[in-house]
């Protein structure tokens, strides 16, 4: 959305669909807002638009406390995007900045540190640096609301170089210090007759972990994505408890300052936020315009916080707009009644995508998977129930008694000729996959996919072109949710478990249709091959 009218248009009916794809400021108040915000709408011309939060923090604007705009889902943009500015948005994203500099995060663009913020400033109204300050301040009101962490310490777990930077900074965003911040949560979690989140664990976070709530747009099938992990499950490294409904994901992480265990719960009925009253919603959002997953995180190091959070997200495809996948897919003959009768199905991306990329390329059940876990991976320092170990590092593997194929691919890993972070090139990332011997195109493509959390896939490379009209032509009217309509083909039973060539799907287009119309109408559609990749 790109006229400033549109977007008024959008705050004025409180349009969810739109949180986290740009933000509103008031002049009068000093705040800024998502565009769902259901405070009393302001008059057209005291209000200012912005592409991201930082650039409304820079602009002198303070996050609103009843919105809590800094909380919002992240934009499909980034992830729909391949160029420096999507890149960067999700190297940031993975704290990349806070590590390396803005130094660190020009190289691995392969960009000069004036050209990145040139073309960031450009487009979001804000540098890297800015950016990576919303991001930290965020993680502090985090810290600062769910533990009883010493600010102090509080202030450099979440990535700040002083205190009185740390001070500053959440004056400035949230108007109010630290300590005033802290308050006002606890008062908040005493009116409700709650307990205190922080509480015990020795001044850190408690006994269950950092209680987050990971918020998303639109609808969410949360059935079928925890369906997708729990069959894909490797023991040791995750598990999923509990019964159809009230499951809980589980997963150990290796991350930069140490480790931690995510879990994640299957929601057990509606979570979505309060809206205005009737009338006030734009019809298309009303009932339908978001929530949130309840994630819990053990980490050894709170520094990880923030990239723990990201790769939750990924994993879960959180920052999805479904609305969009819905407008797109929903007009072909083939996908419209598969998309209408699992809206919000979502495309899983990777918690850690060397991990995914060696496991898909392994190949075979989960089972296979944790016995490489069981002879190479770290042991954790303590069992928690059934996670036992973190996955093993490609530089722990160049070495071990695996598969050929896949000792090559741990080799191009750790040698960096092939590169898998958040910000990666995902054409080139799958061309140099798709060289090594024994990877194949079609493991590339679904690296690419998972991996590199990459929505548009098709048939052939990077521009989409290759192969004959008809499949280019298939591919092209999915684009860019290519990846979203292969799994609704997936769990319909209408595309092979694990296939993502657009070439099977143009032999048999003639009968797609007709069965996907079946699978529309609730009768599902016997799946082609019922193993699943392991990955």
């Amino acid at each position: 959305m790109r006229d400033d009218d549109a977007r008024y248009e959008a705050v004025s009916s409180r349009d969810a669909r739109f949180d986290g794809e740009f933000f509103f400021a008031v002049v009068t108040t000093g705040i800024y807002c998502r565009p769902s915000c259901p405070a009393v709408t302001p008059k057209r011309v005291n209000v200012r638009f912005f592409v991201s939060a930082a650039a409304a923090q820079a602009a002198g604007f303070r996050a609103c406390r009843r919105c809590r705009p800094d909380a919002v889902p992240g934009s499909a943009e980034w992830n729909v995007r391949a160029d420096l500015v999507g890149r960067a948005m999700r190297f940031i994203g993975d704290g990349v900045v806070d590590r390396e500099g803005v130094g660190g995060l020009a190289r691995r663009l392969g960009y000069s540190a004036r050209q990145v913020q040139r073309q960031l400033t450009a487009e979001l109204g804000a540098g890297p640096v800015a950016l990576a300050r919303a991001r930290r301040a965020h993680t502090a009101r985090v810290l600062l609301q769910t533990t009883d962490l010493p600010v102090t310490e509080l202030a450099f777990a979440a990535g700040f170089a002083s205190i009185r930077q740390f001070n500053d900074t959440m004056r400035e965003i949230y108007a109010g210090t630290p300590s005033e911040l802290r308050a006002a949560a606890a008062g908040r979690r005493g009116r409700a007759g709650a307990p205190s989140q922080g509480a015990g664990g020795g001044g850190r976070s408690a006994p269950g972990g950092i209680a987050l709530r990971l918020a998303y747009r639109g609808p969410y099938a949360t059935a079928e994505i925890f369906d997708f992990l729990q069959v894909r499950a490797v023991p040791g490294v995750e598990e999923v408890r509990g019964s159809h409904g009230t499951r809980t994901y589980r997963r150990t992480l290796r991350l930069t300052y140490g480790s931690g265990i995510a879990e994640v719960d299957e929601p057990t009925g509606p979570r979505t936020r309060k809206r205005p009253p009737a009338g006030l919603v734009c019809p298309a959002a009303r009932g339908a315009d978001g929530g949130w997953l309840e994630c819990r995180l053990l980490l050894t190091d709170l520094r990880d916080l923030s990239t723990a959070v990201q790769r939750m997200r990924r994993l879960f495809d959180l920052d999805a707009d479904p609305y969009a996948v819905a407008e797109r897919l929903g007009a072909d003959p083939t996908l419209g009644p598969l998309v209408a009768a699992r809206p919000g199905l979502r495309s899983p991306g990777a918690a850690d995508p060397e991990e995914l990329a060696v496991r898909i390329v392994l190949g075979g059940p989960p089972a296979r998977a944790a016995e490489l876990v069981r002879a190479y991976g770290k042991p954790l320092d303590a069992v928690d129930g059934g996670l036992t170990h973190l996955f093993p590092t490609p530089g722990e593997l160049t070495g071990a008694e695996v598969a050929e194929p896949v000792r090559t691919l741990c080799t191009a890993l750790a040698d960096g000729t092939v590169v898998l972070d958040a910000g990666a090139d995902r054409y080139a990332a799958e061309r140099a996959l798709a060289a090594l011997p024994g990877v194949g195109a079609k493991a590339a493509a679904y690296i690419r996919m998972r991996a590199l959390g990459d929505p548009d896939i098709g048939d052939s490379g990077d521009s989409g072109e290759g192969g004959p009209a008809g499949e280019r032509a298939v591919a092209g009217a999915w684009r860019p949710w290519g990846a979203y309509a292969v799994h609704h083909l997936w769990r319909a039973g209408l595309l092979p478990a694990g296939e993502l060539c657009v070439r099977e799907l143009s032999a048999c287009a003639g009968a797609l249709p007709g069965r996907a119309e079946e699978a529309g109408r609730g009768r599902e559609a016997a799946p082609v091959v019922v193993a699943a990749p392991v990955g």
